[in-house]
C-alpha cells in the first residue's frame, strides 16, 4: 500500500443508512469465533516467512504455491494468472454470470533494514501481536479475506455473487500487475481493496516523487577542513528514513574534526532523534562518521508517526558543510523538510475534505557516476497534481539552485492522479452500516496519502482492514499487527460479504 487523515461527515449524512441485511449473520460471525479463530495467527505468520520483497522471485513463486495449497484446502477454486493468484468462492450452485465482488490485496512487502528487534521475516507472536513485514500490509488482510470467506462458505446464507480475492505481486515496487492483469481478464463487478482503512476510504491522494541529483564535487576549505566522503539515507521512497549517515575526511588530521563534534554535540537533535559520533584515523589524517538514527513509518499513511532521521541530518549540519553537491542536497532537504506538509515547498493549498499535501524526505543515494540524488514523495490533493505540480516544483528547485550557484538535475515522476468518491454513493453507504453493525462504531469515512490498488482496478473502493485511532505500521521497523484486530476486521469482512455478495446484487455502486 502507497498520511491518513480521519474524515468526519455530519452525522445526519448517515442517518439514513440501509436496513439490516435481509438474512442474519450471527451463525456465520459465530462460526468463524469457533472454528476459524485459531487459524488465523498459525496461517499469517507462515505467509509472513516468505521475504517477498522486490526481485526475490523465488519467495514469490514459493508464495504463490502455499496460497494455492491453502485455498484448495479451505474449499476455494485458485487460477494462477501470472502476476495475480485468484482464489474464488463462487456463487452457490455455480450459477452462470452470477456478479463478481473482487477483494483486493497484495503478497509483496516494503524492503528491510538492519533496525529490527527481531528477524523481519519470521512471523513472531508478542504480547498479543503478530510481528514481521507484511503483518500490516498486506499479508494480514490476506489471511483475513480468506478466512472470512471460509466463514461464509460454511456456515453463510446464499451467495448470489462470486467473492474473488486477488492477490497481486508488485504494488510495493513498479506495480504493473494490476495493468497486466486487466490485459487478459476482466475486472470484478466492483472490488474492495483491503489495504488502507476503515470504514472506507473516499479519497486518494495523488502519489509523485521529485528527484534532484549532482556531481558538484566538495572540498576542504580554510574554515571548514573537510570533505564528504560518504552519504547515505533511508530505505525507500514510500518509508520514513530512520537512518542518515555522512563520513566527513579531513587530510588535516583530528583536531577540526574534534572541534566540529563539540559543536554538533551542543546543538539541538529534532525530538526523536538520537546520533552517535565516531572519530577515527583515515590514511594521513582522520574521518569523523555521524549517524542519526529516526523511527521509520509509512510515508503516506502514518508520516506524522515517523521521525525522519535524513532531515535531522540535513539541520544538524547546517553551516558546517564545504560548498558542494552534498551541501546542496542537504540544504533542499531541510527547506522541503520544514514541516510534513510541503511548505517549505511552497504547497499551501488546504481544503476542509482533503487537508494538505504530505511530503517525505524520503532518500539520499549515491549513484554510480559518483554523484548523489535526494528523492522527496509528495502526496498531492487535487488542489495541485500532476503537470501542475510538477510545473511548481522545477520553479521553486530553479530558484534553490540558482541561489547557491548549484547544478540540479530535475527529475521524478507526477503522473499519478487522486481518486475520489461520492461519499453519497449506495456502495459507501453500505459499507459504513456494514461497518457499524460489525463495531458498533461511528467512525466516518476517510482521506488516504496512501495509493492502493483502488487506482488501478476498475470499480474498486479501499476498504480497512486498519481501524481508527491507531497508528499505522506498515512499512515501520518491527511491522505489527494487534491479534484482536485481526479477528475485529474479519468480523467486519464478514458482515460486508454477507451483505454484498448473498443479497441483491448492487446495480451503479458508486453512483448516489
Amino acid at each position: 500500500m502507497r498520511m491518513l487523515l480521519a474524515l468526519m461527515i455530519p452525522s445526519l449524512l448517515w442517518a439514513a443508512q440501509p436496513a439490516q441485511p435481509a438474512q442474519p449473520t450471527w451463525s456465520v460471525h459465530d462460526h468463524y469465533d469457533r472454528h476459524l479463530a485459531l487459524r488465523m495467527v498459525p496461517l499469517l505468520s507462515e505467509v509472513i516467512r516468505f521475504p517477498t520483497v522486490a526481485g526475490n522471485t523465488k519467495a514469490w513463486a514459493d508464495q504463490k504455491t502455499w496460497i494455492q495449497q491453502l485455498a484448495r484446502d479451505l474449499g476455494f477454486e485458485v487460477r494462477d494468472a501470472g502476476k495475480v493468484m485468484e482464489v474464488d468462492l463462487p456463487a452457490t450452485g455455480g450459477r452462470v454470470g452470477a456478479p463478481v465482488l473482487g477483494l483486493l490485496v497484495h503478497g509483496d512487502v516494503q524492503p528491510v533494514d538492519d533496525h529490527w528487534s527481531i528477524p523481519p521475516f519470521s512471523g513472531t507472536v508478542k504480547d498479543g501481536r503478530v510481528l514481521g513485514r507484511g503483518a500490516a500490509d498486506d499479508k494480514g488482510p490476506m489471511i483475513q479475506a480468506l478466512l472470512a470467506m471460509k466463514a461464509l462458505r460454511e456456515a453463510g446464507p446464499a451467495r448470489t455473487s462470486t467473492i474473488r480475492l486477488l492477490v497481486g505481486s508488485d504494488e510495493e515496487s513498479t506495480n504493473t500487475d494490476i495493468t497486466d492483469y486487466l490485459k487478459a481478464n476482466r475486472p470484478p463487478d466492483f472490488s474492495l481493496v483491503l489495504d488502507s482503512a476503515f470504514p472506507v476510504v473516499v479519497g486518494e491522494k495523488a502519489w509523485n516523487a521529485l528527484t534532484l541529483a549532482t556531481q558538484r564535487p566538495t572540498a576542504p576549505t580554510a574554515d571548514r577542513p573537510w570533505a564528504v566522503a560518504a552519504l547515505e539515507a533511508g530505505l525507500a521512497t514510500s518509508i520514513v528514513p530512520d537512518l542518515a549517515v555522512i563520513r566527513l575526511a579531513s587530510p588535516a588530521g583530528k583536531d577540526p574534526l574534534v572541534a566540529l563534534r563539540h559543536r554538533l554535540e551542543r546543538r539541538p537533535l529534532d525530538p526523536g532523534c538520537r546520533v552517535v559520533f565516531n572519530l577515527a584515523p583515515e590514511g594521513a589524517g582522520a574521518a569523523l562518521t555521524i549517524t542519526i538514527q529516526g523511527k521509520a513509518a509509512h510515508g503516506g499513511i502514518n508520516l506524522e508517526g515517523g521521525r525522519n532521521a535524513l532531515v535531522a541530518l540535513a539541520r544538524l549540519l547546517d553551516g558546517e558543510l564545504p560548498p558542494g553537491g552534498a551541501d546542496d542536497l542537504l540544504a533542499f532537504a531541510r527547506q522541503a523538510g520544514r514541516d510534513l506538509y510541503g511548505t517549505g515547498l511552497g504547497l499551501t493549498e488546504s481544503g476542509p475534505l482533503w487537508g494538505r499535501c504530505a511530503v517525505n524526505v524520503a532518500t539520499l543515494k549515491p549513484e554510480a557516476d559518483g554523484g548523489l540524488k535526494l528523492t522527496l514523495n509528495i502526496r498531492a490533493t487535487p488542489k495541485r497534481y500532476g503537470p501542475a505540480l510538477e510545473a511548481h516544483l522545477r520553479q521553486v528547485v530553479a530558484e534553490f539552485a540558482a541561489a547557491r550557484q548549484a547544478t540540479l538535475s530535475f527529475g521524478g515522476f507526477f503522473g499519478d492522479t487522486p481518486l475520489a468518491f461520492d461519499p453519497q454513493s449506495r456502495l459507501v453507504k453500505r459499507l459504513m452500516a456494514d461497518y457499524g453493525r460489525a463495531t458498533g462504531r461511528a467512525d466516518g469515512p476517510a482521506i488516504s496519502g496512501g495509493g492502493t490498488y483502488a487506482k488501478r482496478m476498475p470499480h474498486a473502493i479501499a476498504f480497512g482492514m486498519w481501524f481508527p485511532g491507531r497508528p499505522y505500521p506498515g512499512h515501520d521497523v518491527d511491522e505489527q499487527v494487534p491479534i484482536e484486530d485481526l479477528h475485529r476486521g474479519a468480523h467486519v469482512l464478514i458482515e460486508t460479504l454477507a451483505d454484498l455478495a448473498c443479497g441483491k446484487p448492487l446495480k451503479e455502486p458508486f453512483k448516489p
